[in-house]
Order: C-alpha cells, then structure tokens, then sequence
C-alpha cells in the first residue's frame, strides 16, 4: 500500500474535503442562525441532529456533482475515516455536560470536539492545512469559552464562516499548487 497514493484518492474523492466542509458551515450557520433568532433550544437541535446528515449530505452533494461518493470498498483510508467519523458523535456527552454546567458553552465545547475530530483528517488526505483547522477551532473554542462566557452564538457563527472559508482556501491551495 502506497500512503500517499490513498490520501490522494481520499483528497481527489472528496474534493480536499471542501464539500463536507461547505456541508458543515451551512449546518452550523442555520443552528446558529436559529440560536440568534428562535432561540437557544431550536440551535442546538438543528446541530445536533444537522451534525448527523453532514456525511449523507456531503455524499448527495458529491453525486449531484457527478464525483464519487466515496472511497471505494476496501480502500485502505476507509478505516481510519470510519474512525474520525465516531469522534464527534461519541463526545457529545462532553458538550451536553458543558453546556448543562454553563449554557453558553455549548458552541465552543462544541467547537473544541469538531478540532478533535479534524485531527485524523491531516494524515487521512495527506494535508497539513487540516492542521490549521484543527488548531483554530480548538483555540477559537477555548477562547470564545474564556473571553466572551456571556456569548452564546459567537462561536456557532465563527465555527460557520470558518468551515466555509477553510473549503474555499483548501480549493484555493490546491489549484495554486498545480500551476
């Protein structure tokens, strides 16, 4: 087995991970903007069980698309990406304990599970730039957690953008690599 070779099916597979993060952005957005507007409950709903849609969505996304939808069967990236998937689901308690013990947390507790979860995804395509991910959602959750306790959707709308801007800037490093 070739490493290099599966992370480049991985990357061209899933497009360097831009679809699912667009995917995860828009999820985040329309629970942060139901936060902001409709109230904390109807927020936390909609990502919690938006969060369970992300990769179904990302796959329709991906064959509307006319790409694959995933890798295929006994690739040796499919393992360690069925690992990263059970990361976040599996922290939940951890975020539901927070936010129990102060409302507010609930976005970065949040935010600090998904940089976890990002961490397997540097060796799964192969690219570093999931390690800047990584680190700004873990240090924006602990942050936003710290500095602004009194917050509830600053870091929903953080989480948001930057999952949207890390889709256009994994693009954007891709292409201007190739050339």
């Amino acid at each position: 087995m070739d490493i290099k070779l599966a992370q480049q099916d991985v990357q061209i597979t899933f497009m360097r991970g831009s679809v699912g993060q667009i995917v995860s952005g828009i999820i985040w957005l329309v629970s942060t903007a139901l936060s902001t507007w409709m109230g904390e409950r109807y927020g936390i709903l909609a990502l919690v069980f938006g969060g369970m849609f992300i990769f179904p969505l990302t796959q329709l996304t991906l064959h509307l698309l006319g790409r694959p939808r995933a890798l295929p069967k006994g690739h040796p990236m499919n393992q360690l990406a069925t690992q990263a998937a059970f990361v976040a689901p599996l922290l939940l308690p951890l975020v539901g304990a927070a936010s129990l013990y102060h409302t507010n947390w609930f976005y970065p507790s949040f935010m600090i599970v998904i940089g976890v979860h990002y961490l397997p995804f540097i060796f799964l395509y192969g690219m570093w730039e999931f390690s800047l991910l990584t680190i700004t959602l873990l240090g924006g959750g602990v942050a936003i957690g710290l500095l602004f306790p009194d917050s509830f959707t600053m870091g929903g709308w953080f989480t948001g953008i930057t999952l949207l801007l890390f889709a256009i800037f994994v693009q954007f490093t891709f292409r201007f690599s190739k050339k």
